[in-house]
């Protein structure tokens, strides 16, 4: 039996498929999906552990495979979305919900400020019972200052400042945030599943439960607006601090 594909204009679908809607714009019925979250994760998985295991075949310097063990599989995570959206729906623009306005940038802060005071308060609580509680990101970030160049610190800072939170945007509160709703989830539902996608994604255990909170946050903002451009915000302001102290020289970036 061949599967109904809901309207281009599905309930919650990103606030740019309105938009166009009213600009009285054709769109496609959008044909991607959750197979293609599938997809999209195992791929970067597989790119990550590949990339990691032949630097270190070839011994790479430090930075080096930082910088390329992170970015890499960016290639899937942020690409294939992009990609999926033009082959098989109206492009990412549309598709993901990929504007960027005053409005969104406003409650963008207001996530970020947010996720912020809610991460501190996580880590704090996640301390008691794991003392040494740090982040890959924190480590990878003592690694650099200790054995790298200040253009790899650089590099790595606006890594997590700037790329991190558009890749990752774009592919959890993009399309996998749009593909639940398209297939009919409510808007809570969505915001929880996409949160525990992000958290558990990260193959931090032990930081899960500060990665959550921050997950509901970054849905709650791309709900509210219906915009992926305003969680990039609230990503980027999330993880800004750890990427200013990282320039400033400081080690151990928060968790």
């Amino acid at each position: 039996m061949t599967r109904v594909l809901p309207p281009a204009d599905y309930p919650g679908c990103p606030v740019t498929v309105t938009e166009a809607r009213a600009a009285d714009r054709t769109l496609r019925i959008p044909r991607w999906g959750l197979w293609d979250v599938f997809w999209g994760l195992i791929a970067a998985v597989f790119i990550g552990v590949g990339v990691a295991a032949a630097l270190l075949v070839v011994d790479a310097p430090v930075g080096l495979q930082i910088l390329v063990g992170v970015s890499v599989p960016w290639l899937a995570l942020g690409g294939w979305p992009l990609l999926v959206t033009a082959w098989r729906g109206n492009g990412p623009v549309i598709d993901l919900g990929l504007r960027l306005t005053w409005s969104d940038v406003g409650w963008g802060a207001v996530g970020g400020f947010a996720s912020l005071v809610l991460a501190a308060v996580a880590a704090a609580i996640t301390a008691v019972f794991v003392p040494d509680l740090t982040s890959t990101a924190a480590e990878a970030a003592d690694e650099l200052l200790a054995d790298s160049s200040r253009l790899a610190i650089t590099l790595f800072a606006l890594m997590v400042m700037v790329g991190a939170p558009i890749v990752e945007e774009i592919f959890f509160r993009g399309l996998l945030f749009a593909s639940l709703r398209k297939r009919g989830l409510g808007a809570v539902l969505t915001i929880v599943i996409s949160a525990l996608v992000f958290a558990g994604f990260h193959f931090e255990p032990l930081r899960f439960f500060v990665l959550l909170p921050t997950g509901l946050v970054l849905g709650w903002v791309r709900w509210k607006t219906g915009s992926t451009g305003a969680a990039i915000v609230t990503h980027g302001l999330l993880n800004a601090p750890g990427a200013v102290l990282l320039l400033l020289g400081g080690q151990g970036m928060s968790p």
